[in-house]
C-alpha cells in the first residue's frame, strides 16, 4: 500500500525517470499545466515562486496535461520549448500526463484517494503540495494564483524546518 508521493514517479519532460523520493526533505507543489488556457499565465507565478522558494526547500513540479479542453496538445519538445521562450520556466517539467479517471498517473489517483473528489484537479492548473515528509499537504484549485497569500501560506507552512 503506497504510504507517501515519495512512493511515485513521473517521466521528466526530457525523458528521465523523475522518482518523487528524490525531493524526500523539501516541499513539492505538483501542478497540472496547459500551454493554451486562461490560466496559463500562471506559469510566471510558479517561476517566480521556484525563484524564490526554491532556496528554501520548495520544488515546482509541472505536469503538462490535456485533459481539460485539449489545451496541451502539443509534444514534450514544445511543451518545453514554450515553457521556456514564453515565461523564463526553469522548474522541473515531467512528460505529459493524464490527471484524471482510470487513465491518471498513479500519482493522482493516490491523491484523490488522500483527499477525495472534491479536491482532485477538475481544469488546468490545480495544485498539489506535498510536504517534506511525502505526504499531501493541501490542494489548491485552479483560481489560485500560486502568489497568492493564501498559497505562499500554505507553501511556507510545509517548507522543511
Amino acid at each position: 500500500m503506497t504510504k507517501s508521493a515519495h512512493d511515485f514517479s513521473f517521466t521528466s519532460i526530457d525523458g528521465r525517470q523523475l522518482p518523487l523520493s528524490d525531493y524526500a526533505g523539501k516541499a513539492v507543489l505538483l501542478v497540472n499545466t496547459a500551454s493554451q488556457c486562461g490560466f496559463t499565465p500562471q506559469y510566471a507565478g510558479l517561476e517566480s515562486l521556484h525563484e524564490n522558494y526554491g532556496p528554501k526547500g520548495l520544488v515546482v513540479l509541472g505536469v503538462p496535461c490535456n485533459d481539460f479542453g485539449a489545451q496541451e496538445p502539443g509534444s514534450e519538445g514544445e511543451i518545453a520549448l514554450f515553457c521556456e521562450t514564453s515565461f523564463g520556466v526553469k522548474f522541473p517539467m515531467t512528460s505529459k500526463e493524464s490527471v484524471q479517471g482510470d487513465d491518471a498517473h498513479p500519482f493522482y489517483q493516490w491523491a484523490r484517494s488522500e483527499l477525495g473528489d472534491d479536491l482532485a484537479p477538475n481544469w488546468n492548473f490545480h495544485k498539489y503540495l506535498v510536504g517534506p515528509d511525502g505526504r499531501l499537504v493541501t490542494a489548491l484549485a485552479t483560481s489560485v494564483e500560486p502568489t497568492s497569500d493564501e498559497a505562499l501560506a500554505a507553501i511556507e507552512k510545509a517548507l522543511p524546518e
